[in-house]
């Protein structure tokens, strides 16, 4: 459905080429903002571009790698140059590998964190005076196993969990520079990640996929799996006038997945 609530409004959504950075920028395109997608894969990206632009929204793909340190000034520089500012930041990029904490080395760690968590520092910082010029708004997309650690999930928990504190802190300049801050924590989200993990599952239990789905979501105890497009709302509510009273919020949308207060 197409509106024109952020008619005018910029957006970067990084990790843009598949999944839930795809669904953010899609359903931000549909809602009128102009989009910077940004992501390491540039045919995938092109394939998101070509979909924003098939319905008349306008926006530009920046291929490029958010490790490097460079890369997220350039970012910034690239959508400033095509649409004249930025009003919204969507930290999405960056996966984190799962597995036993002995069986991860040194490059896990560091790639890891080069990423999902240097790249959201470096990308914000770049990004604030132009959010603060037009009271702008970043969401990072961090995740529940930074609430909730697990010994199979030691780097992305620890990732996720500094960019929560990261948040946080940066929420409160944010208060005096007229900048909304907010962090989301997706739970299982059907991407090609997840699909991958229920997939290896199931061949590991002998039964089907929505055999292996129903397990999962049964000693889980969840509701659902989620949809990137689940994800996607959240962050256009989040972003929107409507949702500016959030700040400084670490909202958990995950079917129930946290348990913790």
């Amino acid at each position: 459905m197409k509106s024109d609530r952020f008619t005018n409004k910029v957006a970067i959504v990084t990790g843009a080429s598949r999944g839930i950075g795809r669904a953010v920028a899609t359903t931000l395109a549909q809602n009128g903002a102009k989009l910077i997608l940004a992501a390491r894969d540039g045919q995938k990206l092109g394939e998101v571009l070509a979909d924003i632009r098939e319905f008349g929204h306008q926006g530009m793909a920046h291929p490029c790698d958010l490790r490097e340190i460079e890369t997220p000034q350039r970012l910034v520089d690239a959508a400033v140059a095509q649409f004249g500012g930025i009003d919204i930041v969507v930290n999405n990029a960056g996966a984190t590998r799962r597995g036993p904490f002995l069986a991860l080395n040194e490059e896990d760690w560091q790639d890891s964190f080069a990423l999902k968590f240097f790249g959201t520092v470096r990308l914000v910082r770049a990004a604030w005076p132009h959010l603060k010029a037009r009271s702008g708004s970043v969401v990072n997309i961090a995740g529940v196993g930074g609430r909730t650690p697990g010994a199979e999930f030691a780097i992305g928990g620890s990732v996720n969990a500094a960019l929560l504190s990261f948040t946080k802190a940066i929420a409160e300049l944010g208060v005096a520079d007229g900048v909304q801050v907010n962090a989301i924590n997706p739970g299982f989200v059907r991407t090609d990640r997840l699909r991958k993990r229920i997939e290896s599952s199931a061949a590991e239990l002998g039964v089907t996929i929505t055999e292996a789905e129903r397990v999962m979501i049964s000693e889980s105890k969840v509701s659902r799996l989620g949809e990137p497009e689940d994800i996607a709302h959240l962050v256009t509510f989040v972003v929107s006038p409507e949702g500016r009273l959030l700040h400084g919020s670490l909202i958990d949308i995950d079917g129930g997945q946290t348990k913790t207060i």
